[in-house]
Formats: C-alpha cells, sequence, structure tokens
C-alpha cells in the first residue's frame, strides 16, 4: 500500500504585504523624562529617533488582525482563501489560547490550520520558511505569515538597555504559490540557534524583559552576515544581484555593520538598507515585514525587487531567505 501525496507547487511566492503601527509616537525626549538617557546617547547607541507605544485596547492579536486584514487585501485575496495563518510572536500575555486562531477568526475564515511560532525576532523570516515549505510540499495554498509585538507590556521602564529599543507593530505577508520554477519567490531558508547563549535575552523573574546588549551586539555584528551570505548562495545568486537588505531592526549599528559585509563580498553600492529602525524601534517579529511595508510606501522598493531578509534576536535564533518582492 502507498499512500497519497497532495500536488506540491513549483515553489512559493509573496502575494501582498502589510502592516500597523499604535498611534502613540515615544520620542527619545519623552524618555528622557522617565529613566536616565538623552535624545544623543540614543541616537549615538542603537539610531532611534522615536518609537511607537500600543494603547491598552490594542494586542498582539488585534495589531495582527490589521495587518495581515491589509497583507490579504493587497494581494487580492479573501480571508476564505487561506489554508493556514502562522503568527510569530513571543509577547502573548497568555500562551492559551494561542494568537494565530483568533486571529483568522477576527479576520473571518475558520477551519484552517492556525498556530503560533516563537523565535522572537527571527519569526518573520522562520514563519515565511514555513509557509514556503507548506506550500511547496502541498500542505496548503495560501499562508498568513503575520509577525504581531507588543513589547511595552514585557518592558521595565526604569531599565535604560531595553525601554529605549523596544516598541510595538504588526507586520504582515501572504505566501502563495508559484505557477512555474520562473515564478518562484521565497529562496531556501537559512536557520539555526545558538542555545548557549540563551541567557542573553531572557524574561527575568519580574516579567521584565532584560538583554546584555554588548554580548547581543558582538554575537549579531559577527555571526548574522555570514548567515545572509549562506542565504544568498542557497538561491543560487551572488550578493551583486540583491537589490534591497531587510535585516532585522535591532539596532541601527547592526544593520550597517550587515550592509557593510554584504558590500565587501560583492553586494552593490547601491543596495538599499532597510532603516525603519529609527522611526519604529526595534519591534521583534514585526520589524522585517514592517520595514518592507513602510520602503514600499515611501517609494524606495518595486514589485520584482531582489530582497534579502535577515532575522535573528532572542534564543539566540536567527533566519533568512531571499524573496522577490510583490
Amino acid at each position: 500500500m502507498r499512500l497519497q501525496l497532495t500536488p506540491q507547487a513549483a515553489g512559493a511566492r509573496i502575494l501582498g504585504l502589510g502592516s500597523m503601527q499604535p498611534d502613540r509616537v515615544v520620542t527619545n525626549h519623552d524618555l528622557e523624562k522617565i529613566v536616565e538617557t538623552n535624545d544623543e546617547w540614543i541616537q549615538s547607541r542603537v539610531g532611534i529617533v522615536e518609537r511607537r507605544f500600543a494603547a491598552e485596547k490594542d494586542s498582539v492579536v488585534s495589531m495582527g488582525v490589521e495587518a495581515g486584514s491589509k497583507a490579504l487585501a493587497d494581494a487580492g485575496l479573501s480571508p476564505t482563501d487561506l489554508d493556514a495563518v502562522i503568527v510569530a510572536t513571543c509577547t502573548m500575555l497568555k500562551p492559551i489560547p494561542n494568537a494565530a486562531a483568533q486571529t483568522a477568526d477576527r479576520i473571518g475564515v475558520n477551519g484552517i490550520g492556525a498556530m503560533d511560532l516563537n523565535t522572537a525576532c527571527a519569526g518573520f523570516c522562520y514563519g515565511t520558511g514555513l509557509a514556503g515549505d507548506m506550500i511547496r510540499s502541498g500542505t496548503a495554498k495560501h499562508v498568513l505569515v503575520i509577525g504581531s509585538e507588543k513589547l511595552s507590556d514585557w518592558l521595565d521602564m526604569n531599565d535604560r538597555s531595553t525601554c529605549i529599543i523596544f516598541a510595538d507593530g504588526a507586520g504582515a505577508a501572504v505566501v502563495g504559490p508559484a505557477a512555474t520554477e520562473e515564478e518562484v519567490g521565497v529562496g531556501p531558508v537559512i536557520w539555526g540557534a545558538a542555545g548557549d547563549l540563551v541567557s542573553t535575552i531572557h524574561i527575568d523573574e519580574t516579567d521584565a524583559l532584560r538583554q546584555e546588549g554588548q554580548a547581543v551586539f558582538r554575537w549579531a555584528t559577527t555571526k548574522i552576515a555570514p548567515v545572509a551570505l549562506r542565504a544568498v548562495e542557497a538561491a543560487g545568486l551572488s550578493p551583486s544581484d540583491i537589490d534591497v537588505l531587510v535585516p532585522h531592526q535591532a539596532n541601527l549599528r547592526i544593520v550597517e555593520a550587515i550592509a557593510k559585509r554584504l558590500r565587501q563580498s560583492g553586494g552593490r553600492d547601491d543596495l538599499r538598507v532597510a532603516d525603519d529602525i529609527q522611526y519604529s524601534g526595534n519591534t521583534s517579529s514585526a520589524s522585517i515585514p514592517m520595514a518592507i511595508d513602510h520602503m514600499r510606501g515611501a517609494g524606495r522598493v518595486k514589485s520584482g525587487d531582489v530582497a534579502l531578509l535577515v532575522g535573528f534576536g532572542a534564543g539566540l535564533s536567527y533566519a533568512a531567505q531571499v524573496v522577490v518582492l510583490p
């Protein structure tokens, strides 16, 4: 007896994008009134000018619903076209019920696959990689991948090492099938985790997010660029083929270090680099899709651009892949 398999697709591609940011803008000058810091110090260390904090009414689910609904509309699809929803998040206040089932229901669809994925700031890349594999294997045709975080729920506003960096928001992408090999728009994912370094970013006994900033900075600036280059190679491309670099928006200095390494390895001088960290802060799993959507809104990217996505963060988890922008 041989079990039947579902028909496979040539590969996957991103069909639509969407994002959501809360209304409340928190500037560096606002933080000066709360913790010992100042605008010059923050900008010189992490490159952030302002960030957004969610209102009490906003949640991981509600922000994900808004971003996901926008991505569906951008893809020209309806909720009933979805086969699965993946919500990448590390900031749900309660793990049960999960965010994905609630999100799918509020978007307007039930009876489909719905799962949460927690690899922190690498979550969107993990989710996109998983969605691509699901589509290629025939498990799903359309998957909504959402990164949604409300990090303000987990901040100690007296901790300068975290309260100046992290923020709230959501970003989403609809991943669907490529009809032919020439239309494949999601490359192989290169992922992993440095589990020996888990203590560098963690939630402590007071339920506050803590991080060893210098240790994370050293790890990210030395270990992540090689992962990005492996993703380019796995996609059968060279660094000169990349139009847009979208690293996780953790710290502007880290973003610039990754871009420098890519250019040193053959990347073009006109490579466009996401710098959404300046006005959005670090939104963990939401940062990559949000940065792309903001770049698109500003006319900095266009349909057909080849983008290198690189996520990294708590875990210490990392993932990268090359995609073609919708």
